[in-house]
């Protein structure tokens, strides 16, 4: 199974909506076949494994181990459960079941109706662990939100509007590849329209492989300037409190409710699992002030500015810390 979480990385930034998850075929006790998830709406993990089982050894006789429960119904591809079942392997061994509802227990509690020995938990923490987003989705009915910014060593993390000739990067520029890293290991990425109208800044992938998330833009006046970057390119949707609407790749979606709550509330709706706030303080202090993350992550760097935007201020220890090219990170989990 440590395998399996091990094969089920690999596709992390290109299997959402889905989950990531990866299959392991034992035979006397050997690995003989291998795979993974790699992308939405390509085979499964099962699939992918089986399809290369060598041949002169029966399934019949392997242990098949997967880290997510086999799915039982049919979206962009065919039920897993039914293959598990035509296949009929000695024992099928599940990290975790799907907490998706179309599956949640239909997939085993099927393939065990059909006479396959199941059993269920292995790993099942770890499991949990890599489809958080995933799993928050379903169970907590609410996307997962991670919320990052970078600050000085004496906390500022902008420029004030008068202060555009000084320089504004903070962290080391090496560290753009961590960022996008995080854009592309989410269903969208989210700031508000002060974000957007002062640093006119592109919210796309461009120093990691991937697929482009979401632009969520917060914006209850419309006071989003239209002609910015951000929007020439990819899905964008623009939170506001005046007008629904939908462009070529442009919505407007209104709300009444700009509470955190009611901002995941809107999100969730509209499907969007994960979501990466990389807003000004105004947007992170919302998340903040209502307790509404899941993780909080800080890069700080060895710049003072001695005047600037302050920095969201979080009342919490750090559950992890790493440096990397002379910026520390600090990791928080709620």
């Amino acid at each position: 199974m440590h395998r399996c979480l091990q094969l089920a990385q690999l596709g992390e930034e290109f299997v959402a909506p889905n989950p990531m998850v990866g299959c392991v075929i034992v035979f006397e006790g050997k690995i003989v076949a291998e795979g993974y998830h790699k992308k939405h709406g390509g085979p499964h993990a099962e699939v992918n494994a089986l399809n290369i089982l060598p041949t002169g050894i029966t399934i019949s006789e392997c242990d098949v181990y997967v880290s997510l429960e086999p799915c039982s119904h049919f979206g962009k591809t065919p039920p897993c459960a039914d293959l598990i079942i035509a296949k009929r392997p000695k024992n099928l061994f599940v990290g975790m079941l799907d907490p998706n509802p179309k599956v949640a227990g239909t997939g085993v509690e099927k393939i065990r109706k059909a006479g396959v020995n199941v059993s269920i938990g292995i790993l099942e923490l770890q499991c949990a662990e890599l489809n958080k987003k995933f799993v928050s989705f379903f169970k907590q009915k609410q996307p997962f939100i991670t919320l990052k910014w970078a600050q000085t060593a004496d906390n500022f993390m902008g420029r004030l509007l008068d202060s555009r000739d000084l320089p504004r990067q903070i962290s080391n520029k090496e560290n753009s590849v961590f960022v996008h890293k995080l854009r592309a290991t989410h269903t969208a990425i989210m700031v508000g329209a002060n974000t957007v109208n002062n640093d006119n800044p592109l919210l796309d992938l461009r120093f990691w492989k991937g697929r482009n998330p979401t632009k969520v833009i917060v914006s209850k006046s419309l006071s989003v300037d239209l002609d910015s970057k951000v929007f020439k390119s990819g899905k964008c949707l623009i939170l506001n409190g005046l007008k629904d609407g939908k462009g070529t790749n442009l919505e407007f979606v209104k709300l009444n409710d700009f509470t955190a709550k009611g901002i995941l509330r809107a999100l969730y709706k509209l499907g969007i699992q994960s979501v990466l706030i990389e807003g000004g303080p105004t947007l992170l202090n919302l998340f903040i002030r209502e307790n509404v993350w899941n993780e909080v992550i800080i890069i700080s760097s060895k710049t003072t500015w001695l005047s600037g935007v302050s920095a969201p201020v979080l009342n919490a220890i750090p559950t992890s810390t790493e440096v990397k090219f002379g910026d520390t990170i600090n990791y928080y989990k709620n």
